[in-house]
């Protein structure tokens, strides 16, 4: 069986955005215009195609990232040739949610993505989110296109839009086109490559029409075009010299260079319409297909083989060794688990044996299917550059590795936010608590951001998330999903803490009793964990996990090499209960510096508890401090509340960071404690007679003052 579309026709992308900037509007779009459904779903009316789950219709977002693949060949060509199959590209699209809580989903696909189509709501331009999506996609290195929709909404700008993205994340980004009219005159887009102007007209904006520019426009354009032009020529010589000779650059260079310059993050272009008025959309399709690399484009995957800790390399060929990376999971009602797997290289088919190189194991791969949202289509084999779910596969975890034992190597792992947020929460019934664990199992399986633990002392079950939101709809897929009925507490920050200063203590764990004894003795020093450069090689004897770092320091095997792994692992069992207010430690070093051991008496238990002992001796004198999460909050606000909002955060504990100006509105920019923002939504209604609106996500951690402390550790007896 051949591959159905030449990989240089696969384009994997996203669509990422601030929540409410038309996302799944956009996605909607994109699976009508090409063919994938024959009526468009509406976000408003509760029946989209990728916001598929009962809590996103019902609450109008997106939770979880839903794959379609689509196809697609460029309005450019005549219709004739857009009906043959040679002309068309195969399009793997996530649609991604664009609620703080939910940014794993967000983080993991861009992870997997070659591409990505940024949305912007065209009244409020760049938002927060859209700020962290944006530093995300650097991190992955993705190239992007810009779309600014909504362009037919009341107080839209699009040179405001454009503006506020060159300010505020790239000045890199350049308008490919400008539009025909905003608000309720906007009818189209002027494209300042072709210096032609487009209109959508028949069934739903199906047809794309080609005018030419109107004269009062033509100014602007040629103003436009030569600022365009200039910014793509920079990156050939070739073409530079022509354009300041004044010769005219053919499209076709044009085109091309842009290409390269898109795909090597030099240049985002930047589009505009209205996803829900039907504008605009088929020309960002055009785009990805011009723009976007395939998975030929960019660089090949780097991973390391587990037999040596060498770096490999694999490209993206069939011909290459099978390696593919799982990004997500997911609890289908009909098949049972999913497991969302991009291929990197190779292929891989139904019916074989998959092994898993992050845990060593094999595991029998019985069906693949390709996904549309929630339906699913068969497929016998999956090769290099394709996206693709395994069904019922039982011990793959997101940020596992799939490939040939024969070549076996590990991809880097997904990095994941830490939670911030807990609830208690107890099953209503004694039936319900089986179930109970069951559920919270497969759900934090599937979401990484998610955690369970449960209180030693009080033996009631932990849960942490991201936000409230995140909680709550865990909370409510428990009910529905797994029918399992459960009282669930008030929302808690999760604090954490950490020493400011320096300790060493040295212990001994002896203990006689007749026959054979125990015997650890240890000497550590604690001190805070300084940054480290990610470049810099880290020293054989230092060992570095999240937020700690044990340094192995023992001269002449004064302790048996044996027993040191027991003495870090009772350091990391003592860091789980603060000295403070019993929170879990963070960013602490850690130096064996030295002991002695006993022939007959020393073993790994007697080690780890002197280990332990140790170290919350050393923590006491370190100067303990608790730490609290600092969120990035964002308030919106008629320029009348001004003085009220900005008065009610410095009482919150709030520093504001700065204001600006959006049309007539007021936008507060400040870092605010989490502890004092529970139920601020509702304040912030009742403060602006309901006008205002506010977007919080998390930022850092803080010392918290000695006042606030204090409360806390009350609290905590």
């Amino acid at each position: 069986m051949e591959r159905d579309y030449p990989l240089e026709r696969v384009r994997n992308f996203g669509i990422i955005a601030h929540i409410d900037a038309g996302k799944t509007t956009t996605s909607e779009r994109v699976l009508y215009y090409t063919g994938s459904q024959h009526k468009i779903g509406e976000v408003h009316e509760g029946d989209t195609t990728t916001d598929w789950m009962e809590q996103e219709r019902e609450r109008g977002i997106t939770i979880t990232a839903a794959a379609i693949t689509c196809f697609w060949a460029p309005t450019y060509l005549s219709a004739d040739e857009r009906k043959k199959t040679e002309n068309k590209y195969r399009f793997n699209v996530i649609d991604t949610p664009g609620h703080i809580d939910f940014t794993v989903e967000v983080k993991r696909s861009l992870r997997v993505l070659d591409g990505a189509v940024v949305v912007f709501d065209g009244v409020a331009g760049v938002e927060p989110q859209s700020e962290t999506n944006w530093r995300y996609a650097e991190e992955a290195q993705v190239p992007r296109i810009c779309f600014i929709n909504k362009l037919d909404r009341t107080g839209a700008s699009f040179e405001r839009s454009y503006k506020s993205i060159l300010d505020r994340l790239s000045k890199k980004a350049v308008r490919m086109q400008i539009p025909l009219g905003e608000e309720d005159a906007h009818e189209g887009v002027i494209d300042l490559l072709k210096m032609k102007m487009y209109k959508f007209e028949g069934e739903l904006g199906r047809d794309v029409v080609e005018h030419d520019i109107p004269a009062e426009l033509k100014a602007d354009a040629d103003k436009y075009r030569h600022e365009l032009v200039e910014r793509i020529v920079e990156n050939d010589d070739g073409l530079m010299s022509a354009y300041l000779e004044g010769r005219e650059v053919a499209l076709e260079d044009l085109k091309k260079t842009l290409r390269k310059a898109v795909i090597e993050n030099k240049i985002f272009p930047v589009f505009t319409g209205s996803a829900l008025k039907n504008k605009g959309v088929q020309l960002v399709l055009d785009s990805v297909v011009d723009y976007l690399p395939s998975p030929l484009d960019i660089p090949p995957i780097k991973g390391v083989d587990p037999r040596n800790g060498e770096e490999v390399i694999r490209h993206a060929s069939d011909t290459d060794p099978f390696a593919a990376l799982a990004f997500k999971l997911q609890a289908d009602p009909f098949v049972g688990q999913l497991t969302f797997f991009r291929v990197y290289s190779g292929t891989i088919e139904a019916g074989t044996y998959l092994y898993n190189s992050t845990t060593g194991e094999k595991e029998r791969l019985g069906r693949i299917v390709r996904l549309q949202a929630n339906d699913r289509e068969e497929v016998k084999k999956v090769y290099a550059g394709e996206i693709a779910a395994a069904v019922g596969l039982k011990n793959a975890k997101t940020s596992h590795t799939f490939c040939d034992e024969d070549h076996p190597i590990i991809l880097d792992q997904i990095t994941f936010p830490e939670p911030v947020i807990s609830l208690r929460i107890e099953p209503k019934t004694k039936a319900d608590q089986e179930k109970m664990g069951l559920a919270l199992k497969r759900l934090s399986d599937e979401d990484p951001t998610f955690r369970i633990k449960s209180d030693q002392e009080t033996g009631e079950t932990v849960i942490m998330g991201m936000g409230e939101l995140h909680l709550e709809i865990i909370v409510d897929r428990m009910k529905r999903e797994f029918s399992v009925e459960a009282n669930v507490g008030k929302p808690q920050v999760a604090y954490k803490e950490t020493i400011m200063g320096e300790a060493e203590v040295e212990n001994k764990y002896i203990k006689q009793s007749g026959g054979k004894g125990q015997y650890g003795h240890v000497r550590i020093t604690i001190k805070p964990l300084e940054k480290r450069d990610p470049e810099a090689k880290v020293p054989k004897n230092v060992k570095i996990s999240e937020g700690f770092e044990f340094i192995d320091s023992i001269k002449g095997g004064v302790i048996p090499q044996e027993f040191i792994p027991a003495v870090e692992k009772g350091v990391k069992e003592a860091m789980e209960r603060g000295v403070t207010a019993g929170y879990k430690m963070t960013d602490i070093s850690c130096e064996l510096t030295f002991g002695s051991y006993h022939d007959v008496d020393s073993s790994e238990i007697a080690y780890k508890i002197a280990a332990s002992q140790a170290f919350q001796e050393a923590a006491r004198k370190a100067k303990p401090v608790i730490l609290e999460p600092i969120m990035k909050v964002e308030v919106v606000v008629p320029d009348k509340f001004m003085g009220d909002i900005t008065g009610n955060l410095s009482s919150r504990r709030g520093q504001v960071e700065g204001m600006e100006e959006r049309g007539e509105l007021k936008v507060i920019r400040a870092k605010v404690p989490l502890a004092e923002m529970f139920g601020y939504v509702t304040s912030l209604r009742s403060m602006t007679e309901g006008r205002g609106s506010s977007t919080m996500e998390f930022d850092h951690y803080e010392v918290v003052p000695a006042n606030v402390a204090l409360s806390i550790i009350e609290s905590r007896k």
